[in-house]
């Protein structure tokens, strides 16, 4: 049953994230990442009070549209507002939000389960994206010439450099150009080899170091923290040397 409630997250997350960069580049990133995150917030917590498996099953679908449309939303949003030169260290920013996370939230969703049990764990940890929602709305704009904090002169000299930089890069007509070329094709390999390592760890390391060595919650939980902080280290370094 844990094999298929992984399945209906990840048939939600492959259906639905081109049609989330498609309402990020046409429509609004900052509608779509706020919505995301008040439904990523409320599908955790509503994981805590879960009471039979159909429930449960809505929920992993729907927790995966949800994050599907998060990841390019953000890519496009850093195209918006980076130049060249400053976006491999955006990028890792952004992408180091994952071993961070689940660097802390494994000790801490150890200690959550000890003190309070799993449901309790699963309604504290939907808290946070709610409260980031409401500070993202008000903190983020879609576009530098919306930016109320910039002058007109950064403005449009940010506008200019992200112009220049596009001078010269081939138009992709539609996404079937896109799937047919090299690098697309490259990417998507690296990022399918990646997932497999990344979501094989998120769900059952855990676990397996649980059953396999008789652990408790806290110590299985500080162990589990210990490849995301080699990757958190790992991640810093090659964005330093990338855009050297």
């Amino acid at each position: 049953m844990s094999s298929l409630l992984g399945a209906l997250f990840f048939l939600g997350y492959f259906f639905f994230q081109i049609p989330g960069a498609v309402y990020a580049e046409r429509r609004s990133v900052k509608k779509l990442i706020f919505w995301c995150l008040i439904l990523w917030g409320g599908c955790a917590s509503l994981t805590g009070v879960v009471s039979n498996i159909p429930m449960l099953a809505a929920i992993r679908f729907v927790l995966g549209v949800v994050e599907a449309a998060v990841m390019p939303a953000m890519l496009i949003y850093i195209s918006n507002w980076f130049t060249k030169s400053e976006r491999s260290r955006a990028n890792t920013f952004l992408i180091l939000g994952n071993p961070v996370t689940v660097l802390w939230m494994s000790v801490v969703s150890g200690y959550l389960i000890n003190a309070f049990g799993w449901r309790e764990m699963f309604i504290f940890e939907g808290i946070p994206a709610v409260i980031w929602a409401v500070a993202w709305w008000f903190l983020v704009q879609d576009k530098p010439a919306q930016a109320k904090w910039m002058s007109d002169e950064e403005k449009s000299a940010l506008q200019a450099q992200l112009q220049k930089e596009q001078e010269g890069i081939k138009a992709v007509r539609n996404y079937g150009e896109a799937f047919r070329n090299r690098n697309v094709i490259i990417l998507c390999m690296q990022y399918f080899a990646w997932s497999i390592g990344v979501y094989g760890f998120v769900l059952w390391l855990p676990s397996i170091l649980r059953n396999g060595t008789q652990m408790g919650m806290v110590e299985a939980g500080w162990l589990s923290a210990v490849p995301y902080l080699v990757a958190t280290i790992a991640m810093v370094v090659v964005s330093w040397a990338s855009d050297k």
